[in-house]
């Protein structure tokens, strides 16, 4: 379990990082991380990370399919989540 904590939150802290330093690149014009790469990071558990990194940095705001695939990624694992550790179904 401590394990999967300990990804958990490395992966979202590399997800951030790698969102603030994309940014940062980017206003200095010079060369970026691929989209794929932020969204792979995403995939891999890291997307809480990404969501906050796109908040917090105001980055890949204004990209429409980036923002769809980002937050379709964010709700999938929120999904998986829930079915894991909540009761999906209630006894009355």
């Amino acid at each position: 379990m401590w394990i999967a904590v300990l990804y958990l939150w490395t992966i979202n802290a590399l997800t951030l990082l790698a969102f603030g330093w994309d940014k940062l690149r980017a206003r200095r014009r010079k060369r970026r991380f691929p989209e794929q790469k932020l969204l792979w990071l995403a995939m891999l558990g890291g997307s809480p990370g990404a969501v906050l990194g796109r908040w917090i940095f105001r980055h890949k705001t204004r990209k429409r399919r980036f923002s769809v695939w980002l937050f379709g990624i964010f709700g999938a694992q929120a999904c998986v989540i829930y079915m894991i550790v909540g009761e999906p179904f209630s006894t009355l």
